[in-house]
This record gives C-alpha cells, structure tokens and sequence, in this order.
C-alpha cells in the first residue's frame, strides 16, 4: 500500500512534502489508506505507552501532509491569492484521533467567486478522505473585525499556524492580531474571565461531575488553553512556557500543568480510540474501561474505576487551582496599579487591590497560625475579591507545617471552630480550604477522600465535594433570606443554639468512606475524638458523634418503613430519644439527601421525612411512656376528614355508611386529606360496579394520588404500575387496602419523570382513561412495558436480592428487593407476587441510583403472614424469574 511521509511541522513553519507527495494516481484512495495508517501506528504505539504529546503532534503533521496534498490538487494555481492556515486544536498541533481539522483560508480581495469551485473540491475532497473538516474563508481585514466583536473568534485567530499558499497575506492576519486595538490586554482578560464563568456555570462550578467532560469542564483542557490565551495576549508569546520566564510559574507548577494536560491528553485520546468518535465525556462505560487500560486493579476497598476517578478528580482539582492562581496573577499584573496604597487588615494580611495577600513573604514560616488565619480574615472582609495570587503560591508551598504538631495547637484547634462558628462566609471558606488543599491537610481522614467517587448514579459528587455540599444546605437553612426554600428546616435551624455541632456532624458523616466496615461507626469515632479534642463539652461531643453514627436513621425509616403506623413512629422516637438530637438529625438528613444526588430530591421524600419528623416530635411531647394509641389515632384522623367533607356539603350519616367498608388499617395509612377525597368519590360514584379512578393533583405526601376502587383482582397491581411506567410514571407508594362487599381501594402516589406531581388539566385526563381502562381488565396479564431504561441505568448490572423479615408491628412479611431499576419493574413484581398467590398491602418504592430498593408487606390469601420455609423459596424463585435471575 502507497502511504505519504510524515513532516514535522513546527510554530508557523510552511509544509514542504516530500516529492513523492506529488506523485499521481488514485489520490481519494491513496490519502484515505495513509490517514488509515497513520492512524493505526499512532493507535498502536498509544496501547504500547507512547508519549501522548508525541502521537498529537505526528497525528498534526500527517495531516499536514494530506490537506498540503489536496491543496495541490485544487488550488496550487490560486496559491499566490490564497493561503491556508490551521486554526484551533489543530493551529496548536494537538489533534486527537477524531478531533475536528479547523482550517482558515485567507483570500486577496473580498471576490470568491473566482476560487469557489476549486475551495469546494478541495473541502470536499478532504471529508472524502476522512478528516472532519470545519472550514471559513476571508480576508485578513473580515477576520480582523469578526475578532473584533466575537472573542471565540479572536481566541482561535490567535492560535493561526500558516500552512502554504501567500504567506504575506497571513503576515497581514499577524499583524492585525497583534494590535493594541484589537482585544487590548485588560479587555482580553475580563472578557475570558466571563467566558470562563459562564463555561463552568454549564456544569455547576465542579469538576466533580458523574460524567465530566474533560475539555470543556472545570479543570479541564480548556482551563489550560485559557491560561495560555491570556499569556499571549499580555505577554506577546505563545506556549505556557513564557510564563516561567516572566515569573508567573515556577518550575513545579510549571510541571504540575504540564503533567495534568498530559494525563487529560491520555484520556482524550483513550476516549477517542474507544469510541471511534469524538468524545469528550468520560461516560460511565469508558470509566470502567480505561481504568484497565490505565492499569488499575480492583482492591477490597476500592474498585479500579474509582482509583482512575480519583486520580482524574485530583488532577483536575491541581490543574483548576493552577488556573486560579495564574489568572489571579496575570489581573493583577493587568489591573492593579503598583502605587494603590495598602490596607491592613491584620497583623500578617493587608488588602493590595480587593485581593488579599501577606505583609511578610515569610509570615506562614514564621507563623504557621496564618494558614488557617488567613480563611477568618477573608470571613470579616467579605469585599475582598480573593486571594492575591503569590499569596495564594507561598499557601500552597507552606502545606506541609499542617503536620500533627499544627493539629495538636490550642491555639489553631480554637482558630478552626472560630471558623466553623463565623455568622458568614462558613461554606465559602470550607470550600476554598479545600480547593487550596488545606482542610485535607487539618482533617487528614478528609483528605484521604479527596476525589474519591463512588462508582453508581446515586452519587453525583465526589466524597469531599458532597460533605461540602451538606454543610451548605445547612447554612442555607440558618440564613434568614433563604427562609422560603425549606421553611421547616429553616425554623429548626434558625433555633439551633449550636449550629456548628451540624456542619461538624456534615464533615465527618462520610468521611471514612473507602475503608472496608461501617463507614458510620468509624465515622463517629473519629468526630467525638476531634470534637473533644477542640474543646467541646462531652455532651456536645457525644451529640455529633451519634448524629454521624445514625444519619441514615430517619431517611430509611421514613423511606422503607410504615410511617403511618404508631408503634413504627414510637419505634423511631425511642431510638432518637428526645426532642433535640431529633432536630438535629433532621435537618442533617435533608441536608445530606440532597446533597447527595440533587436529581433525586423531590416532594415526595420532602412530605416523607416532615411526616415522620412532625409525628416522633408529637411522641416525645407525649413521653414514650404514654404511647400514641391506634384508637386515638383513628379517632383523631376521622374527626378531621370529617370536618372537611361537612365542608363539602355531606352530612354525618352518608359519610359513616361509606367508611364501614374500611378496616382501621385504611384510616392508619390514609390522611384526613386523603379519606375525605375518597369519601367524597365514593359517595358520588354510588354501587356502579365499574372501576372508579380518582386522581387528586395536589396530594398532601408531594405527588399526584391515583386511587381505584374495583372488584378483587389478583393482577390488577402489575397492570396498573405496567400502564404507569409506559405513562413515564414514578410510582412511588402504593397502598392496597381491601373494602366489604369484595371491593378494594388501590392508591398510588406518582410524579412525573421531572420529579413534580402532575398538574396539567389534559394529561391528568390521559391518565385516567389509560388507567380506567387497565382497570377494566380484571384478571388479565399486563401488556408489555416497551419504555427502556436510561443509557446511564443500563451500563450497570445489579444482582438481585430478595430478603424476607416479619413485621412486629402490624402482623406482616416484609418483602424486601434490591435489583436493577428498569421501566416496569413493579409490574413484574407485582406478577410475580400473584403467581404465588400472595396478597400486597403496601409497597414503599425507593430508587437509588441504578438501583431499586423496594419494600412490600404482605400476607398469604388469608390476611396472615408467612414464615413456612417452602412458600418463601417458591416466592424468591417466581421474582427471580421474573426479573431475569433465573432462567
């Protein structure tokens, strides 16, 4: 096979071929088998570990040679009114595998006509050959007033590497690149400043994403292109390099960027290999992948892919700090006057220009005290834009005096609660603490979990980011101005007397992640040491330590256990104890789920987790040795339906007749709310032996209430949550309580994929005749649920578990299963359940992630529970089947 030499290309350098570049023949054929080849070598050498930078700029230069060839081709007659330059990645001789070929063709005069047909040929030619090509064509003075009103367009100018045809005409672009008019440095820089912001905005100001792409997000190659961009707009020279020279990198930084854009360059080029696309996400499937690749090997503790994670959040973590700093450094060097007097703010700090820096070069040698000092300073002068950028370099270089013997202070222990206890600034600074890596080095256990993900779609964040992520829920609920977001929380929190004792509870609650054992247990340990160690009083000490050990506590109990019956909420209420480790733990559990996986909040945990909190404070007002009483309850719940239906209008005597069809058990896990919209149906609906659906738009629990009144119907639940999930439907609860007469209310509880109930007129309409339809029926299988599940839920593959326990309270099985969530999955359950004529109550659906973890309680055909060791065996076997365990 016929392949074309490879020239090295370097800066501006025209592309002189070889001879044999000239030669006739099959060219369409000829160029596609040479980019083949290249492709393959640079492929292959990759897998044997070659040097990335190397394979970039080959990759460059062998396609230097096939649009060098082309131009031959169709345009060497327009040579001396043409010239064709590489712009973007390609202008800086980084092309991945399947990156874009930007190229710029300047023209002598704004006429094209005269060169249209021979550009198109060559454009066309060059698709044909395979190169993705994104190409414009102008003359040296539209290019220059384009870059004069579109940054992006100015950015990838700057970046222009002549290739062949009029070099005067690119000497022309040079030159107007290059004037002072065009992008001035200051402007240059608060104009990319913005842009930087608004491109991270896109992917909420974290790199720690489950899915990151590494060009475009925080940390990422774009951060280090924006370095250099404004490097060479202020300095006049390309290549981060300069930087060194002008004394705004040193050697180690220098290195540590040259290092992390290798690392993100290798996992480029991996990405692009493994897909045979362009692909800058690091999707779930290719984490997995390129963690082997990379040579990761699982651990007991840690898989593969979360070792290559946390090397990928950790560098991207040096390289977003790098860029701080760097850009820090060059504003200052832009926008800050030398003779701008300075202002003392402390014994060690001064403010120089908004931005904080130190009065010594040597204060943290001389007074370690700083490192931490330098956090409460920025929290008293919140107008201080940031810290200065050779402060924030000689920060970085003190880390190391963070050693046991800083720990042990007094003095500096002192100085970290003072942090914890400042009115503001409390999350802000955390987060910069950490950012500059000192919080990892005062909490080492922190430190360790630095980067470290968690490899499922449950979650979002990092371990370091998502305990950072709780403590700013936290004190979003102890601001009065963010009172309207969690009213509830906000009054809990807002009454606190020690706020502090809950952002500690936040830093150490998963803080022993990734060490094999309970991470709760180990967690507590560690928090009442440091606790006590930093001058909190036992009680207090004790206090933090039972949060962080029992922060699962009300979120698995409201989310997997009948919170409608008494003696579950008594139950609760004695393990928590009293009034004040209630609130506490409260506000910490909506704090954490929703810092774990923001996607996942909705309304319906919210109504869940208030429920439980209102009713365990309502059992310890009455002391848990006066126990709510069932009856009571009852009592109490009827007396409050009836109140609202004798609003509506209907008298004592029809309500009383409609609820002796119902057992005491409906009126424990229905609301007033509820019972009296159910009445008030029922009664208008009479003894029409069709199907009754209901649908209540404004439920009370925090989603849509779909409720059917039908004959007995063994498969009515898998047809219903089948119909549902076609729908889009999340089903979320389902109670199924049987009536006299042989009737039974089913009611489910749903939202709609975006996580809010249903609320438009015309698709609550849909709904019902779907579901009034199903519920016709009776007796038959469920049609096939066609939805699939998201791509991100299919890459992972859950085992199923199916465990069986006797409920103490109420004289049921729970039936509890953990297996992959799918469209449908309820229905399959729910057939499954009636193959083994089994009889379902209740069932409290949670999605973790990729994950189900649903909760039934059931009862055999005659309302009694089940501990026979066969009829669980047969059960375990029709669910595995059904979901695809068994053959």
């Amino acid at each position: 096979m016929n392949t074309l030499p490879y020239h090295t290309a370097i800066g501006h350098t025209a592309v002189t071929p070889s001879s044999s570049v000239l030669q006739t023949g099959n060219t369409s054929e000829l160029l596609r088998d040479t980019l083949r080849s290249l492709d393959a070598d640079l492929q292959s050498r990759f897998a044997t570990g070659a040097p990335v930078e190397q394979l970039l700029h080959e990759r460059t230069t062998g396609v230097d040679e096939i649009v060098y060839r082309i131009f031959q081709l169709y345009l060497s007659p327009a040579a001396d009114d043409l010239a064709l330059s590489a712009v973007g990645g390609y202008g800086r001789c980084e092309l991945h595998p399947y990156s874009d070929i930007d190229i710029l063709i300047l023209i002598r005069g704004a006429d094209t006509k005269k060169y249209r047909r021979s550009i198109e040929q060559f454009i066309a030619l060059l698709w044909d050959v395979g190169l993705p090509v994104s190409h414009s064509v102008r003359t040296p003075l539209q290019c220059a007033d384009l870059a004069g009103t579109d940054l992006s367009i100015a950015t990838n100018l700057m970046e222009a590497r002549f290739l062949t045809g009029a070099a005067d005409l690119f000497a022309q672009l040079q030159r107007h690149m290059a004037s002072e008019r065009l992008w001035p440095p200051r402007d240059f820089l608060l104009a990319k400043q913005q842009e930087q912001l608004r491109r991270h905005a896109k992917y909420h100001g974290t790199a720690y994403r489950l899915e990151p792409n590494i060009k475009e997000g925080p940390g990422g190659l774009r951060d280090i292109q924006m370095i250099g961009w404004v490097a060479q707009r202020q300095l006049h020279s390309s290549g981060v390099h300069s930087l060194v020279a002008c004394g705004f990198l040193d050697a180690d930084e220098y290195q540590a960027l040259q290092n992390g854009q290798h690392f993100l360059w290798r996992v480029r080029f991996a990405l692009h290999m493994l897909y045979g696309r362009r692909e800058d996400r690091l999707l779930f499937d290719a984490q997995t992948r390129l963690a082997q690749q990379f040579g990761y090997l699982d651990t007991p503790a840690n898989l593969a892919v979360e070792q290559f994670m946390q090397a990928y959040y950790r560098t991207v973590k040096q390289l977003n700090l790098l860029n701080e700093m760097l850009l820090q450094s060059l504003e200052e060097a832009i926008l800050c006057n030398d003779l701008t007097p300075a202002i003392p703010l402390s014994e060690c700090f001064e403010e120089c220009g908004g931005f904080l820096r130190l009065r010594d070069p040597r204060v943290f040698q001389r007074r370690p005290k700083a490192l931490l000092e330098i956090f409460r300073v920025l929290q008293q002068h919140s107008r201080l834009k940031g810290v200065g950028a050779e402060t924030l370099r000689r920060l970085c270089a003190s880390l190391d005096l963070i050693d046991d013997a800083f720990r042990a202070s007094s003095e500096h222990r002192s100085l970290f609660m003072q942090i914890l206890r400042a009115p503001r600034g409390v999350t802000h600074e955390l987060r910069r603490m950490n950012r500059y890596g000192v919080l990892g080095r005062y909490l080492p256990a922190l430190g360790k979990v630095v980067g470290r993900m968690q490899y499922d779609l449950f979650h979002t964040y990092t371990v370091d980011e998502h305990i950072l992520f709780v403590v700013s829920n936290l004190r979003r609920f102890a601001l009065t101005r963010y009172d309207h977001e969690f009213p509830l929380c906000s009054e809990i929190m807002q009454t606190l007397a020690k706020p502090e004792l809950a952002y500690l509870a936040a830093l150490f609650h998963d803080i022993a992640k990734g060490r094999g054992g309970d991470h709760s247990r180990l967690g507590a340990a560690e928090a009442e040491k440091f606790c006590l160690e930093h001058g909190l009083s036992r009680y207090d000490a004790r206090l933090v330590s039972w949060l962080v050990r029992h922060h699962l506590l009300l979120s698995l109990t409201a989310q997997k256990k009948d919170i409608g019956d008494p003696r579950v909420v008594r139950d609760f209420a004695h393990h928590v104890g009293d009034q004040l480790h209630l609130d506490y733990l409260y506000v910490l559990t909506v704090a954490d789920v929703r810092g774990t996986n923001p996607e996942l909040w909705n309304s319906w945990k919210a109504s869940l987790f208030r429920q439980l909190y209102l009713e365990a404070s309502r059992a310890l007002r009455q002391g848990l040795e006066n126990p709510i009483d069932k009856d009571e309850l009852i009592r109490e719940t009827q007396s409050q339906a009836m109140s609202l239906l004798h609003a509506r209008g209907f008298a004592s005597e029809a309500v009383h007749k409609e609820w002796t069809a119902f057992s005491e058990t409906y009126f424990l896990s229905h609301t007033a709310d509820e019972i009296a919209w159910h009445t008030a149906g029922l009664r208008i609906h009479g003894m029409d032996d069709a199907p009754l659906v209901m649908l209540h738009p404004g439920d009370t629990r925090g989603g849509t209430a779909i409720s059917i009144c039908s004959g007995q119907d063994a498969l009515i639940f898998a047809r219903v949550t089948a119909t549902l999930a076609e729908l889009g439907l999340t089903v979320l609860d389902a109670r199924l309580v049987p009536m006299t007469g042989g009737r039974r209310l089913d009611t489910y509880v749903v939202l709609e994929d975006n996580r809010e109930p249903i609320v438009e007129a015309a698709r609550l309409a849909e709904i019902a005749d779907v579901v009034q339809h199903e519920a016709q029926r009776r007796n038959l299988p469920p049609h096939a649920v066609m939805r699939r599940a998201p791509r991100q839920v299919r890459l992972f593959t859950t085992t199923s578990e199916v465990e069986f326990a006797p409920n103490p309270f109420n004289g049921r099985t729970v039936l509890e299963i953990h297996t992959s969530d799918r469209p449908g999955l309820l229905s399959l359950i729910g057939e499954a359940l009636a193959d083994c004529n089994i009889r379902l109550w209740n069932a409290k659906i949670t999605t973790v992630g990729e994950r189900a973890e649903d909760v039934f309680f059931i009862t055999d055909t005659d309302n009694q529970p089940f501990a026979d060791a066969a009829m669980r065996m047969r059960l375990r076997t029709a669910l595995l089947t059904r979901l695809g365990e068994v053959n």
